[in-house]
């Protein structure tokens, strides 16, 4: 039988279709008519689905090429393992990496519609929860452009992230069903369906060599039925690949059962496997959350490395002396380490290799990106959930973590407490799994995401391996996709840009660099219509929180965005103190040189985390009392903007003007927000953290806001921290405390806030709030002098975007592939 790859070459060199708007019409009327069956007064969804598949089939030739030319016999290919892949939405941004998107627009008018309004029937694609997720979506897109074959593996969530919406000013989750209506841009590919283990047991046997094997037995089986999504380049002819795993049951149902009445027990193991992929991220609060969590880290490991396994195999045969040169894989994040030891089962058990054979093989294909700094987000996994789960994996981790163990008491003999911190398994009264110690152990290449996380990696989380192994050690700064976040989602901006340096900058960042001349005296008409270009996003935003909040913003005044996930260590509390100071200087008539500012905070909250829930209850609180006083009037509005996502963050941070990055300092990995503000002209007020440090030495201090304690110094005053000094030292802290803690914005009951100011007065706080109030607000301070001088803030927004060149993806990919990859790309 033919290999799939051989028939595949064989075919003949696909049309390249015209996308003239005449042709786009036709076959727009033709999917709609007989692809869909929609003659007359159809939903809109059916009008976006059919331009959809029409531009999909312009995609189709080039992607069929891609993959012809990145499966080629001897070609060293990457793979990409994320359980998140938030791509938002597909269609606009095919459009303009097509080329495509004047005639498309000239097609719909032909038809009497908007181009607009279709793109706007698109779901959010459901793949992901924020940063890490949106992370791994521009990497996709950068790889694309560069022409790096590397393929993306995820899972497809039949329901994302929860869709968020405020009742009572509290957080109420439902589910997203972002699939409900079918996804035009998945193409499913049942012929490379794998089969996935859990349960059962493990036996070992001599094989006829006189080797010692060990094999899986009596699992319950599930299938991984892979759905691919094109990733197509900026203008190049390339389209990548994202597949995505859809778990279902070896069987549909039992008949036996189903023919004796038993019709829920008939379909048991149906649901059971497709709830690995029925949602994202499970809450692992229970026993059952970590388990079904732990399944779909597997799942997604064993299903992508079996998949590259039979590729290999079909390309290149039974010969694997050449297997480690021509495959890398990038784990991003701990969540899919375990294919450190699944790639181990399937040389060892299925290939039939010897140890010290298979372990080469792995250390050096495997690669690890670390994204955090919180010692509690590193992944560990009850042994006992591992035994039930995967035997004959665990089995492996503890001959990896045996050897390893062997390896540093050579380096440290004796060092037997040091042999305790560094062990995979972490011993206890419940013995873990600790998954980035896998990770690490497993890769040749170990990297974090911005220049102070990559060095507060070294010194303290995973200081003991960096002292083994230095040489492991690199950083990778994160970036961000200028099409998507800037040519797609500012076109106003991006079209002065481009009338005045031309377009190469949105395939090289880099080139945005010349902006910097156009904040001289003689450019004052490119000033304006740069002021005119972001008035008119303000706009657009002002609309949006209209529509969604109800809430009238007044594009004159100053847009203050913070938009992430709600979590403490963000710090979103330190902006809620700002505005009720705000707040407080309005009610006691200290306005004047007042510069109005409209304040919008956004972003979800785990299910499970309380403390999160009710910073958005305080955030609603404070909104309803500032938004409603008639005092207030103008110079101060507030809204928590519901159900965060990608479609939201294309229209905010073009219209945001200034960028709130407010976490404690040594906390935040690197932050991405904070990218796609800056490229789009916002000015950050930001702590000496992440990715903020790296932005601050692009653009200056001029061109920049720093408030707060740094690293170190936080670290210095953790032994001797008492908040109440602070607040007694500050009347305006005092004032505003006094506020919170009189009931003034309780309008569930007085007291309802009293965990959140008993927090804050901790003096165990790891987040140090109220250390960086005073500097938090005197910094807002001079914000608010600059942004009276326009002409100052009009140039602090060029200088922000032509400094932002370093932060696109295509320069982190480009450095990945440089240092850890080493890919040929397609120009090569």
């Amino acid at each position: 039988m033919m290999n799939d790859y051989l028939a595949l070459c064989m075919l003949p060199q696909m049309e390249r279709l015209p996308s003239d708007s005449k042709s786009l019409e036709d076959d727009f009327q033709r999917y709609l008519v007989h692809h869909l069956g929609r003659f007359q007064g159809c939903n809109p969804y059916f009008l976006y689905e059919a331009i959809s598949l029409t531009i999909r089939d312009r995609v189709m030739s080039n992607w069929r090429d891609t993959w012809v030319r990145h499966t080629k016999k001897g070609t060293r290919r990457g793979y990409y393992l994320s359980l998140e892949f938030l791509i938002g939405r597909s269609l606009g941004n095919h459009l303009l990496n097509l080329d495509i998107l004047n005639e498309t627009d000239k097609a719909m008018h032909s038809y009497a519609l908007r181009l607009e309004e279709l793109l706007d029937q698109e779901h959010d694609a459901g793949l992901g929860n924020g940063g890490l997720g949106r992370l791994a979506a521009c990497f996709m897109d950068s790889c694309a452009t560069l022409q790096l074959p590397v393929l993306g593996y995820g899972i497809r969530y039949e329901y994302g992230m929860f869709r968020q919406h405020i009742e009572n000013g509290e957080q109420i989750e439902s589910p997203d069903h972002w699939l409900r209506d079918g996804n035009p841009w998945e193409l499913e590919r049942p012929e490379y369906t794998q089969r996935i283990h859990f349960g059962g047991r493990t036996e070992h046997f001599i094989d006829n060599q006189g080797i010692g094997r060990g094999r899986w037995v009596g699992t319950e089986d599930v299938l991984a039925i892979p759905y691919d999504v094109p990733i197509s380049g900026y203008q190049n002819d390339t389209v990548n690949t994202l597949r995505l795993w859809k778990a279902t049951a070896t069987d549909e149902f039992n008949l036996e059962e189903f023919n004796a009445g038993s019709y829920t027990e008939s379909v048991a193991a149906k649901n059971s496997a497709e709830h690995i992929t029925m949602v994202l991220y499970p809450n692992d609060s229970s026993e059952n959350g970590k388990e079904l969590r732990l399944r779909q880290q597997y799942f997604l490991a064993s299903a992508s490395l079996q998949d590259i396994i039979a590729r290999w195999d079909q390309v290149e045969g039974s010969d694997y002396s050449n297997f480690a040169a021509q495959n890398v894989f990038q784990l991003n994040d701990t969540h899919p380490s375990v294919a450190v030891a699944e790639l181990m089962r399937i040389l060892l058990d299925e290939k039939r290799m010897e140890w010290d054979e298979a372990w080469d093989i792995t250390s050096k294909t495997m690669a690890y990106t670390n994204h955090t700094l919180l010692p509690e987000a590193l992944e560990k996994w009850p042994v006992s959930i591992f035994e039930k789960l995967m035997p004959r994996i665990l089995e492996i981790i503890y001959e990896i973590n045996a050897r390893f163990l062997h390896d540093v008491s050579f380096h440290w003999p004796a060092d037997v407490e040091r042999q305790q911190r560094m062990s995979i398994i972490e011993e206890g009264e419940q013995k873990l799994v600790r998954m980035a110690y896998l990770a690490i152990v497993g890769s040749f290449s170990v990297n974090g995401v911005a220049a102070i996380h990559s060095e507060l990696l070294k010194q303290g989380l995973f200081h003991d391996f960096y002292e083994m192994w230095p040489e492991k050690f690199n950083n990778k700064t994160n970036g961000v996709t200028p099409r998507r976040w800037m040519a797609h989602a500012n076109p106003e901006m991006s079209r002065l840009i481009s009338e005045n340096i031309g377009t190469d900058w949105i395939a090289d960042l880099s080139k945005i660099e010349m902006l910097k001349s156009f904040t001289t005296k003689k450019h004052r008409k490119f000033q304006k219509a740069w002021y005119i270009a972001k008035q008119l996003n303000k706009q657009r935003l002002a609309e949006l929180v209209m529509q969604e909040c109800g809430v009238q913003f007044d594009i004159n005044a100053m847009f203050d965005v913070q938009v992430k996930r709600i979590h403490e260590y963000k710090r979103q509390l330190l902006n809620v103190l700002h505005v009720i100071h705000l707040y407080n200087r309005i009610k006691r008539g200290d306005t004047e040189s007042w510069t109005n500012r409209c304040i919008l905070i956004g972003g979800k909250a785990a299910p499970g985390y309380y403390m999160a829930k009710l910073i958005i209850k305080l955030v609603n609180a404070v909104a309803d009392v500032v938004n409603n006083d008639p005092d207030v009037g103008d110079k101060l509005k507030l809204v928590f903007f519901p159900n965060y996502r990608v479609s939201s963050m294309e229209i905010i941070a073009p219209g945001a003007d200034l960028s709130e990055q407010t976490s404690t300092a040594g906390k935040e990995a690197s932050g991405t927000g904070n990218m796609k503000f800056m490229m789009n002209g916002a000015v950050t007020i930001g702590t000496y953290d992440g990715a903020n440090i790296e932005i601050l030495e692009a653009v200056g201090d001029d061109n920049f806001f720093l408030f707060g304690l740094k690293e170190d110094e936080i670290e210095d005053l953790r032994q001797h921290y008492h908040p109440q000094t602070y607040i007694d030292s500050d009347s305006d802290l005092q004032a505003v405390l006094q506020l919170l803690e009189c009931g003034h914005f309780s309008d569930c009951s007085v007291g309802c806030f009293d965990p959140i100011i008993q927090s804050l007065k901790n003096r165990n706080d790891p987040w140090m709030t109220l250390a960086d109030f005073r500097s938090y607000v005197d910094t807002q301070e001079k914000v608010s002098i600059a942004y009276q001088n326009r002409e100052r803030w009009i140039n602090m927004s060029i200088m922000n975007c032509a400094s932002s060149g370093f932060f696109s993806t295509d320069r982190t990919m480009e450095e990945y592939n440089r240092d850890i990859w080493k890919l040929e790309t397609s120009r090569d």
